[in-house]
């Protein structure tokens, strides 16, 4: 009986189909090697730098112009590093009390996909500007907002692609003359 959910059965073959598991040794029919031991960060699309490869990707489709190709690169680089950022937090959550060391560790790295995450994000929102997509953009944008707080550097920036957009009026920060006066 298979009592495994249908979102929990397309995340793991997301995962399945993003590590590779099928090699091309392995379909090759050469014998594998069945050793156990961690994958190092350059082989491993589940790690920050396998994230930051899907960036390159898309910085390169952007650059061709090719804004679609850029925008499915986009996706998959924000849903891996939430993907990562979430682990590291429940790791954190496991550790936290039992080895402070290891919590701070993953809560940084948590913390560090989370930033990678918004980036993402709002490189997605860009494209989906230049493809003449705000009902995709806009979106992506509020949630960089929430996440992020808008007195944060990419918080700001995101408000301002709303304004830009039009789908806020009230500029932020304030804009302040110095020859007004602060009331109240």
């Amino acid at each position: 009986m298979n009592v495994a959910s249908p979102v929990i059965r397309y995340t793991c073959l997301s995962i399945i189909t993003l590590l590779g598991l099928l090699s091309p040794v392995h379909a090759q029919g050469q014998p594998a090697d069945n050793t156990l031991r961690p994958s190092t960060p350059s082989n491993s699309i589940l790690s920050i730098e396998g994230g930051q490869r899907l960036l390159k990707e898309s910085d390169d489709a952007v650059a061709g112009q090719k804004y679609d190709v850029a925008a499915k690169k986009l996706q998959e680089a924000r849903q891996l590093f939430n993907q990562l950022s979430n682990f590291y937090q429940d790791l954190n959550s496991s550790f936290s009390g039992i080895d402070n060391r290891v919590s701070d560790s993953q809560r940084k790295k948590a913390l560090e996909t989370a930033q990678l995450r918004d980036e993402a994000t709002y490189r997605l929102a860009l494209v989906h500007r230049a493809l003449n997509q705000p009902e995709f953009a806009v979106p992506l944008l509020v949630q960089i907002i929430k996440s992020q707080n808008p007195t944060r550097e990419l918080g700001k920036k995101a408000y301002q692609q709303l304004l830009e957009l039009g789908f806020v009026d009230a500029p932020y920060p304030r804009q302040t003359s110095s020859s007004s006066t602060s009331s109240q």
